[in-house]
């Protein structure tokens, strides 16, 4: 009799213990559970720790509640102003409510990863190529809003959405290399250009200075001299102010019958009345022996044909 009521003792506690281990199930902590018993949720959600089903009648289903990061495939499109791109993204949601994620819809991940998927094909439609590389911050709220609306009704909450990358065809790169390039180029040649304005204005000043006093001219070319000097060349430059090649041009000596330079030229002295006139023929008088004024013999007289 012992030996029966201990077999059924023993036979009752391994029946208890299979029957805990059948319906014996451990919710994590990032988990809730779900139950459904013949087919049908039951309203209760069995939150973390330790829980008991009915075996073979209740179904335990286990809905992870952290942050779910999903990448989005590269999306290829036309933007607004023309030009093809490829862009891709990066989609941050959770699950608020494990019953609609899991009755609502068949599977939640597969639905949010295809609502990103056009959702980012109609942002690159709507937007322009100056958008997608400078304005991001408001290309990423208007895609969240357009996954997020339809997602509540799936027990999703959409977290966060980011654009990770636009690619761009090579020839649109080099054309904003080539934009870029004339861009800072100009900024260049206008800060030159100020640059000009400011030292021609400073030197005006200096200039105006230095008039006043002359010896700062020449403090200035000495400190010039010593710069270049300081710079170990083997050939020195000295430039002469003009003002002292003038001073050395006046303190020069005047050669004697020479005009003194800068002075008037002399008058031509007035011509004589016993003077011949130039052009005219010589004249005999005052010349020795018959001769002319210029020492050669008169002309022979030539014969009168004139009758008596």
């Amino acid at each position: 009799m012992v030996e029966e009521l201990l077999t059924a003792g023993i036979a009752a506690a391994t029946g208890v213990a299979v029957y805990l281990g059948a319906a014996a199930r451990v919710v994590k902590q990032y988990e809730r559970g779900l139950v459904f018993r013949f087919g049908r949720l039951r309203d209760e959600i069995r939150p973390p720790g330790f829980t008991v089903i009915v075996p073979g009648v209740d179904r335990l289903r286990k809905v992870n509640m952290q942050i779910v990061t999903l990448p989005v495939p590269a999306q290829e499109g036309i933007t607004r102003d023309n030009v093809t791109v490829r862009v891709d993204a990066v989609v941050y949601f959770k699950v608020v409510d494990p019953a609609n994620a899991i009755v609502a819809v068949e599977d939640y991940r597969f639905a949010v990863s295809q609502m990103a998927q056009t959702s980012l094909r109609s942002i690159i439609g709507k937007s322009d190529l100056d958008d997608l590389l400078s304005n991001r911050e408001m290309l990423n709220q208007g895609l969240e809003l357009m996954i997020d609306s339809p997602a509540v009704g799936w027990g999703v909450q959409i977290d966060r959405v980011e654009i990770k990358d636009v690619s761009l065809p090579e020839t649109m790169k080099r054309s904003m290399a080539r934009q870029a390039e004339a861009d800072r180029e100009r900024r260049a040649r206008v800060i030159n250009a100020d640059a000009e304005l400011q030292a021609s204005h400073k030197l005006a000043e200096a200039a105006g200075v230095m008039s006043e006093q002359p010896a700062a001219l020449q403090l200035r070319l000495l400190q010039t001299v010593v710069a270049v000097a300081a710079e170990k060349n083997s050939t020195l430059v000295l430039p002469f102010p003009v003002e002292l090649l003038r001073f050395l041009e006046r303190a020069a000596p005047v050669p004697p019958g020479a005009a003194p330079s800068g002075a008037p030229a002399a008058a031509p002295a007035p011509a004589d009345a016993d003077a011949p006139a130039l052009g005219g023929a010589p004249t005999t008088a005052d010349a020795p022996d018959g001769l002319l004024l210029d020492g050669s013999p008169p002309p022979p007289a030539e014969p009168d044909d004139t009758p008596p």
